[in-house]
């Protein structure tokens, strides 16, 4: 055959093969090549006839290529070019791009040649890149992404950070299916549960479920799982969030609610209680100071008619009224003045050694006074040896309270009654009258602040000096109780310590 006909039967054969194909003789020069190649390769037809091989390699490549050569041409042998390797060519512009190359040695006229069948793999490498761009990224992610069969729930894929939460090794995971770390999901539930993605009703479905370790301990996570495909076999893809510190953060913020709400509850049930006081305060003030302010003015007013000297006794009748009046009122003004310093803590305790007798002549000498017709108070007895370590001021103002309102509450009379009782740490210091009582169901309110038993609330009284007492006893160790019986009486007692 000429070898104008097998040109053109080259022509005709190259010209249909989508590779690139390169004769190069055995100098490595270059004696056809067809379309496919002189485009890959950035020449016009017929422009690499002729040309040196080298041309088309990058510098680097082209000493190790002399050798490569001329050790391939020895041996003869169809193959692949660099396997393993990453093979590039350059454009006659001097761009670079990856090839993929068939060797094929053949002689022609008893000469060798051979037969390069060149590859751009440039969209290829590029297709590569991005797999394993993604597949990085899946594999990588600290997130967890499973990847498992759409019937059995088997798994096909399982990147890294699943298996360091769950603790198994890819081997291991490759025997198990989702089910395997999902206690709280059968077969059947979770088949229930992606039916609508199935159907093509969603796209995705998210939920919140229990992940079980290889240890056996479990952590809660957000799943959200998609369709996909490998091949021709339907797969779902799981990624998961492992939500532990949201859950934990969301339970430290409901308790920190929760505890906020109860502040404010606590805080409005403060503010009406003060409310309540308040209203009180001012019922009280207004009573309390309106009658004998009434008395002192009346008072007042007689005082001037009486200017006869045999009206003397007259006037001093109004003007004992006038003093009995003005001390009343005093004394509410000072229960006032204790209470604000006991709110603000700018009470100053004394506490120094006195002789009880002292204490307790003092009291009854004052309270002498307010007795009403035939009511007597018992001395305690056995009481001149004692001498306690107390703030005497204190003591006096417990005593004349609790005095006070035995007589203030009990009948013409009648007996009140003082006792002491002393053991080795205490000294209990008891009033006993035979008055009204306090109704049972009132007693629990006794030391509130204002309160005013049912029975008594038309004698005079602010409701402030057993709460005053209560106060003062709890700051300095003492307690202050009582026992109580409807239209029988009371018994107030202060018990406080003796060392």
């Amino acid at each position: 055959m000429k070898l104008f006909e097998q040109n053109s039967i080259f022509k005709i054969l190259s010209e249909a093969i989508s590779e690139g194909i390169l004769i190069v003789n055995d100098k490595q020069t270059i004696v056809a090549s067809n379309s496919v190649a002189n485009a890959m390769f950035g020449y016009a037809e017929e422009g690499l006839n002729g040309e040196c091989l080298s041309i088309l390699l990058p510098p680097n490549s082209r000493t190790p290529h002399e050798s490569h050569f001329k050790d391939f041409l020895a041996k003869g042998k169809k193959r692949s070019m660099g396997l393993g390797l990453d093979l590039e060519g350059i454009r006659k512009d001097g761009t670079k791009f990856p090839l993929e190359i068939g060797l094929n040695p053949f002689k022609l006229l008893r000469k060798d040649y051979i037969m390069a069948l060149v590859v751009d793999i440039t969209e290829r490498k590029r297709a590569e890149q991005a797999i394993n761009h993604w597949y990085r990224i899946f594999n990588e992610s600290r997130n967890e992404i499973f990847v498992f069969d759409v019937e059995s729930f088997r798994f096909f894929d399982v990147n890294y950070g699943a298996r360091l939460n769950l603790g198994y090794t890819a081997e291991e995971l490759e025997e198990k299916s989702i089910l395997d770390i999902k206690p709280e999901l059968t077969h059947d539930s979770l088949t229930r549960l992606i039916r609508p993605m199935l159907n093509g009703i969603k796209e995705k479905i998210e939920f919140e479920t229990i992940h079980q370790r290889k240890d056996g301990s479990t952590y809660p996570v957000e799943a959200h799982l998609q369709l996909s495909s490998i091949g021709k076999k339907r797969v779902c893809v799981a990624i998961v969030l492992d939500i532990t510190e949201r859950k934990n953060y969301t339970q430290t913020l409901e308790n920190k609610v929760e505890q906020r709400t109860m502040q404010l509850s606590e805080a409005l049930k403060a503010e009406k209680k003060l409310n309540e006081l308040k209203t009180k305060f001012l019922s009280l003030v207004s009573h309390e100071f309106k009658t004998p302010l009434t008395s002192i003015l009346t008072s007042t007013s007689l005082l001037s008619k009486y200017t006869e000297g045999d009206q003397q006794d007259k006037r001093d009748k109004h003007i004992e009224t006038i003093k009995t009046k003005v001390r009343y009122l005093d004394n509410i003004l000072t229960d006032f003045l204790s209470i604000e310093r006991l709110d603000s803590d700018k009470v100053k305790y004394n506490s120094t050694n006195f002789s009880l007798s002292k204490v307790i002549n003092e009291v009854v000498y004052n309270a002498n006074t307010l007795l009403k017709e035939g009511q007597h108070i018992i001395y305690p007895k056995d009481i001149d040896g004692i001498s306690i370590s107390f703030d005497e001021k204190i003591m006096v103002l417990a005593l004349s309270n609790l005095l006070h309102n035995a007589i203030k509450y009990s009948p013409e009379n009648t007996n009140i009654e003082l006792l002491v009782e002393k053991d080795e740490n205490h000294l209990t210091i008891k009033v006993k009258d035979q008055g009204l009582g306090i109704p049972e169901e009132e007693q629990p309110f006794v030391f509130d602040r204002y309160f005013r038993a049912s029975n008594v609330l038309t004698t005079q009284g602010t409701g402030i000096g057993l709460n005053i007492v209560k106060q003062h006893m709890n700051n300095l160790g003492g307690t202050v109780a009582f026992e109580s019986e409807l239209d029988k009486g009371s018994s107030f007692m202060v018990k406080i310590p003796i060392k």
